[in-house]
């Protein structure tokens, strides 16, 4: 019985192979051998001819030389990559998917009975081991892989629709056929160039579907960026909590920023703080020649002219804006100015200079004694005096040929504003004793310390404060006492 044990042992040794397994095609790249070495546990219970015995086979599994443990069926294995593959093509279609070249070997072994096969054990152990995988395109900004693309079309694509986030189409088709453009005659806008802040580079990776983006995801990693620590300068009416909210962190990612600091503490304008945000991985820098027209602002002449009272302007010509081509160089950072320089400026129409008359004529401020009619026209409908009861205590004049309010003598204005019943009220002193008051008035002219000459424009006629109806009410007083207007009205 021992010897016929030796040749059964034997026989089966020389049947020891390697084979590949083809799951599908799709294990592409993996080399599956199996290794059947079939051997005989033999137990001293069996070594009795009379004890029944039955074979069975199991298989042990090997991942690059690492024992994972046995299955009772090698087509377990193979079904569940073949399942787990299909599983994930059903989600990437548009992929070509492999699996991960680990070397997965099989080894049989005929056995009496199976105690230590652990199926789902084994099968989780493979499935975990066994990554799917696409080979991708991995996009570079200055050595660092940023993302991952499906092929190269892909990433052109990218860079295309980057660039297009801050020109047109048509200007980055005409910087692409290399023609020379034509110079600015007109006003517009003509694209120099479009250029990257970082260098890109690419590299062939494999790496698992779900690290492969579709160019819009891309495009959006690449513009949002990482973030980036940066200074920021406090302001008037900034407080830690709201400068934290600001920037997207918690009052508690602040203070860890800027260890200085506290909650109790009391920020001073112009402190600095260490706060974070979001950089672009990479910058679309676009230069571009603009020609623009603009207006040349006129200047202002001012001439002295002794016929006029110091004070008094006027305008003897009207000034007009001029205008220029200006041709400009500009540099814009992902859409924002960042640089601006005249090139070029060509005069259209010259500027017309504003000419003014100034008077210099000083306006005595003392007057003559004799008192000019106050209004243009008009009659005295009532007299200094009493009536109604009480006493009135200037003139009334009614219905003049306009509405203008003139001082009756130079002077110095010493008051002009709001006074209970005379509405709108201006007091001149004469500088001589005498004083005149003008009542009533819807608006006035002149302001508290101007001086105005005899016949000069005040203010205009109303019916403000007490009043029955648009007119003037005037007094005059001589040191300090009341007097009849008519005794000085000329």
């Amino acid at each position: 019985m021992n010897l016929q044990f030796k040749e059964n042992l034997s026989k089966m040794t020389e049947r020891m192979e390697k084979f590949r397994i083809q799951t599908n095609g799709a294990l592409k790249k993996t080399v599956i051998a199996t290794l059947v070495v079939s051997t005989i546990s033999i137990n001293t219970a069996f070594a009795d001819t009379k004890t029944p015995t039955k074979l069975q086979t199991i298989y042990h599994v090997y991942i690059d030389n690492e024992y994972i443990g046995a299955v009772s069926d090698k087509q377990q294995v193979e079904n569940l990559l073949n399942a787990k593959m299909a599983e994930v093509k059903e989600q990437y279609k548009d992929y070509d998917l492999s699996f991960k070249a680990d070397e997965l070997v099989f080894v049989p072994e005929q056995i009496f009975r199976s105690t230590n096969i652990s199926d789902e054990e084994v099968l989780k152990e493979v499935e975990e081991e066994y990554e799917v995988i696409v080979e991708a395109v991995a996009l570079k900004i200055n050595g660092e892989t940023v993302t991952y693309l499906e092929n190269q079309e892909k990433v052109e694509e990218l860079i295309n629709e980057l660039k297009l986030k801050y020109v047109k189409g048509k200007d980055l088709e005409k910087l692409a056929s290399g023609e020379e453009l034509p110079e600015l005659e007109e006003e517009g806008t003509r694209i120099l160039d479009v250029k990257l802040s970082q260098n890109i580079t690419v590299a062939l990776d494999d790496v698992k579907p779900e690290q492969v983006l579709p160019v819009d995801d891309a495009l959006k990693l690449l513009m949002k960026g990482t973030l980036e620590e940066k200074k920021y300068t406090v302001k008037e009416g900034d407080v830690l909590g709201s400068i934290a909210q600001d920037h997207g962190l918690k009052l508690k990612q602040l203070l860890e920023l800027n260890p200085q600091v506290s909650e109790e503490t009391i920020l001073q304008i112009g402190d600095k703080l260490n706060v974070t945000a979001y950089e672009p991985y990479i910058d679309v820098i676009v230069e571009k020649e603009v020609l623009k027209n603009e207006k040349i602002d006129y200047d202002v002449e001012y001439v002295k002219d002794d016929r006029m009272y110091k004070g008094d302007t006027k305008v003897v010509q009207k000034g007009k804006e001029g205008e220029k081509a200006v041709k400009y160089y500009v540099q814009l950072v992902n859409g924002k100015e960042v640089r601006k320089e005249v090139q070029e400026e060509k005069v259209l129409k010259e500027p017309v200079t504003k000419v003014v008359h100034k008077g210099t004529k000083v306006v005595p401020s003392r007057g003559t004694g004799t008192l000019a009619w106050p209004t243009n026209g008009g009659y005295i409908s009532s007299y200094v005096g009493y009536r109604w009861g009480s006493f009135h205590k200037g003139i009334d004049i009614a219905r003049p040929s306009n509405y203008t309010i003139k001082a009756a003598d130079n002077g110095t204005v010493v008051f002009a504003g709001w006074d209970g019943g005379y509405g709108n009220k201006i007091v001149i002193d004469h500088n001589n004793g005498m004083r005149t008051v003008y009542a009533h008035l819807s608006s006035i002219s002149v302001s508290v310390g101007q001086t105005v000459e005899k016949g000069r424009k005040i203010g205009v006629m109303g019916s403000t404060g007490y009043s029955t109806g648009t007119h003037l009410h005037f007094e005059v007083y001589k040191n300090g006492v009341l007097q009849n207007p008519l005794s000085y009205l000329k």
